[in-house]
C-alpha cells in the first residue's frame, strides 16, 4: 500500500521536458510550426524570458502576419481577446508556460 502512495507522488512530480499544449485552435500546421518555435526560443534563451517572447513574436510576425503577442513565463494567469484560430498557451520544460496569440 505505500509503495503505490510513493509511485503516485513520484508521478506527480515528474518534470516534462516536452512541449504541452494545452489550449490551441489554430490548425495543424500554424500550431506545429509555433511549437517547435516555442520549444527553439525557450532552450535559447533558457535564462532570458523576454527575450524568447521576442524570438517567437518576431518570427510569428515574419511568418504569419503583424500583431502576433507572446509571454513566456512560470506562474501567470491570463485573459485576452485574440483572432480566432490564432492562440496556442502550452507548456514547456515543467513550469513554463508559453501564451501566443494573434490580436490586431
Amino acid at each position: 500500500m505505500a509503495e503505490e502512495g510513493e509511485k503516485k507522488a513520484e508521478e506527480s512530480r515528474r518534470v516534462h521536458t516536452y512541449p504541452l499544449v494545452r489550449y490551441s485552435d489554430m490548425n495543424e500546421e500554424m500550431r506545429t510550426e509555433a511549437m517547435e518555435l516555442c520549444v527553439t526560443a525557450c532552450e535559447k534563451f533558457a535564462s532570458n524570458n523576454e527575450s524568447a517572447a521576442r524570438m517567437i513574436k518576431d518570427s510569428m510576425d515574419k511568418k504569419f502576419g503583424p500583431a502576433w503577442h507572446a509571454v513566456v513565463g512560470e506562474g501567470y494567469g491570463f485573459e485576452i481577446t485574440h483572432e480566432l484560430k490564432n492562440l496556442m498557451y502550452m507548456f514547456f520544460g515543467g513550469n513554463m508556460a508559453i501564451i501566443l496569440w494573434k490580436c490586431a
